[in-house]
Formats: structure tokens, sequence, C-alpha cells
């Protein structure tokens, strides 16, 4: 169940992601954060996010014998994207 929450929200932010892209650019999106104090708060709040969420992933990672570095990067460079693939791929914990 939680593996189909994660493929939803990946489809469906990837198709955002997808419109966005073709819309403005891969530069685009961010130059429209730029342009007022509220989107580069959104900027910020996204980078904090991700900061939080690479911390965690790191350990995650340790902890289940995977190497962190491959989503680290992922995630610098495609954003969510990176964490979302990451929690796809990760091992099932039994209960």
């Amino acid at each position: 169940m939680q593996r189909l929450l994660v493929l939803l929200v990946l489809a469906g932010f990837g198709a955002l992601t997808a419109v966005a892209l073709w819309q403005y650019g891969y530069i685009g999106i961010f130059q429209l954060q730029f342009q007022t104090s509220a989107g580069l708060q959104v900027l910020a709040d996204l980078a904090i996010a991700l900061a939080l969420v690479l911390v965690w992933l790191w350990h995650d990672a340790r902890a289940t014998g995977r190497n962190p570095w491959p989503w680290i990067v992922a995630t610098l460079a495609l954003g969510s994207f990176g964490p979302l693939v990451y929690l796809l791929t990760r091992p099932m914990q039994r209960r």
C-alpha cells in the first residue's frame, strides 16, 4: 500500500514537472521563483525540507546496507524525484 502511494505521488509529480518543463524549461522554473519574496520563500522551504530528507536518507541507506551517494546526487540534481525513487526501491521491512 505504501509503495502504491509513493508511486501515485511520483506519477502525479512527474506529470506536473513535465508540464512545467515544457512550458518554462529547467532554468525558467527557477527564474520565476527569484522574481518575488514569496517565490524565494518557497525555494528556501524546499531547500530546508530536502536537506532534512537527505539526512534521513543518508542514515536509512547506511542502515539498510545501501550506498547513499547515488540518492544524494539524484536529489541534488532532480529534487524530490531522488527520495521518491529511493522509497520505491527501498527493501521492504518485515513487521
